[in-house]
């Protein structure tokens, strides 16, 4: 009994082990790329960041666009859950609006590294020759923004309409975090953030209201005066 016990301590022990190297490895790619960019990071510059040998990384991952696409799919996936969280029970257009914006912001502040993977893989989505598989993490991710939208209008908008909308909420928020940083001291950015939510709310509540059919829809939403 004893003896079986012990036999299986070592896989589980093992799995722990190999698990912790996983993610020091992601942790190690995180860093690396906030650093360095997607595409000058190498699998050098991971491996010796996390401390581990070259084949240790091919154990894990058969590529860097490997590793990468499973960063973004975690990051996006962890994204969707608190935004799920923060938004349930919205019934209104500008509240939902505003929570969105503050669950990014939320999401974001303590988590440089992913924002910039965030940024930088977004960007890399518009390249022909960009990595492989990136876009279906995003696509999920904004799907639920679009779902989310849709349960608070009261009048149908079709699907493009709804990803331009869903593209300009995350778009807003991520670009003007961008360049807050650039422009402020690291202190002072979800601070900057969190008093102009008012006016960032305003205009995409401005930006929707351009998409209702006609004025009796705007109206229900309240939308207009």
């Amino acid at each position: 009994m004893r003896e079986a016990a012990k036999a299986k301590k070592i896989p589980q022990r093992q799995q722990r082990r190999t698990h912790a190297t996983r993610q020091r490895l992601l942790d190690a790619a995180r860093a690396v790329f906030a650093f360095k960019g997607l595409d000058l990071a190498s699998i050098d510059d991971i491996t010796e960041r996390a401390d581990v040998g070259k084949g240790t990384f091919y154990y894990h991952f058969s590529s860097k666009e490997r590793l990468i696409k499973e960063l973004i799919k975690s990051v996006l996936g962890e994204l969707e859950a608190t935004i799920n969280d923060r938004c349930q029970g919205s019934t209104d257009l500008t509240g939902l609006l505003d929570t969105l914006i503050g669950a990014h912001i939320e999401f974001f502040s303590t988590r440089w590294e992913d924002f910039v993977l965030y940024f930088q893989s977004r960007a890399d989505l518009t390249l022909q020759e960009g990595y492989s598989g990136i876009e279906t993490p995003f696509i999920n991710y904004l799907d639920r923004i679009e779902a989310l939208l849709a349960s608070v209008i009261s009048y149908h908008l079709p699907k493009p309409v709804l990803t331009r909308l869903a593209c300009a909420v995350t778009g807003l928020v991520s670009g003007y975090y961008s360049f807050v940083v650039i422009a402020s001291k690291d202190e002072d950015v979800d601070e900057a953030l969190r008093s102009l939510r008012g006016a960032m709310v305003a205009s995409m509540a401005r930006f929707i209201m351009e998409a209702a059919p006609d004025r009796e829809h705007k109206e229900n939403q309240g939308l207009v005066g």
